[in-house]
């Protein structure tokens, strides 16, 4: 299971991702979430301890270890395009509450032919293709990372929206970007959905086939977040509703089972 969340910043794309690592570690999964927000907080969400988040440096931001394996230097133009990464998700990755993390940082300069680029692309296509692990990737905000197509391969999309037309749009662009990537699982998770007039909202706009279902909003998740808490640890009542969300992801993924 190979699983990419991403969605508008704010909604809470985070959120939905640590709660299902921990929910697939929960059933003794082999998980490895992999944060490739700028903004990296997914070790928050998953509970790890401020110590263990403080020696995280991500990926992109390591020099030394981007110029050793794409051989690129200030005096050398030219790089591999395909450096050694099968190494990588082990030795830099850091594991607590039976979630492996790793971050994965973001590329800063524009386009896609540099070295940053090709290492992140290689390690998700590697975590990808290579691993028997579930992976859950905590995407940046935006759809920058679809027009890089660092994100080719992956067994299905998940749209985190809010109830209202600028995440219905965003959902309906990550879902037109992804099938030219391949990827034809585009479902959508509604957060933060307040009352039956947000329900009637999304279910009107978001095809049934593609809604995995709602989380709503909780004060709880906030006051997790202000604690710097994994909302897994501290609302039942929200991994409740992300564990079912979770039922209809497995039987999406298992032969002979309908589509959710």
């Amino acid at each position: 299971m190979k699983i990419a969340v991403t969605g508008k910043g704010g909604v809470g794309k985070t959120t939905i991702a640590a709660t299902l690592a921990r929910l697939y570690a929960e059933e003794g999964h082999p998980v490895l979430a992999a944060d490739v927000d700028p903004d990296a907080n997914l070790g928050l969400a998953l509970g790890f301890p401020e110590e263990i988040l403080d020696s995280i440096v991500p990926i992109t931001k390591m020099r030394k270890l981007i110029e050793e394996r794409t051989e690129a230097s200030a005096d050398n133009r030219f790089y591999k395009i395909n450096p050694r990464v099968s190494d990588i998700p082990d030795k830099y990755s850091k594991e607590y509450n039976g979630v492996k993390l790793l971050t994965l940082g973001t590329v800063e300069t524009a386009g896609s032919g540099c070295p940053e680029h090709v290492m992140l692309r290689r390690i998700i296509n590697s975590l990808v293709l290579h691993r028997g692990d579930v992976v859950i990737l905590d995407m940046e905000a935006g759809l920058e990372h679809l027009g890089r197509g660092t994100t080719e391969g992956m067994d299905m999309f998940i749209v985190v929206i809010e109830p209202g037309a600028r995440s219905i749009q965003t959902y309906k662009n990550v879902k037109r970007l992804a099938e030219e990537l391949g990827v034809h699982q585009v479902h959508v998770v509604a957060n933060k959905v307040r009352d039956e007039k947000d329900e009637a909202f999304i279910q009107d706009r978001i095809p049934p086939e593609d809604l995995l279902g709602m989380v709503h909003y909780n004060p709880e998740i906030m006051e997790a977040d202000r604690e710097g808490s994994s909302p897994y640890d501290y609302s039942a009542a929200a991994v409740e509703e992300i564990r079912k969300i979770k039922t209809k992801i497995d039987k999406s993924n298992m032969p002979g089972m309908e589509k959710v």
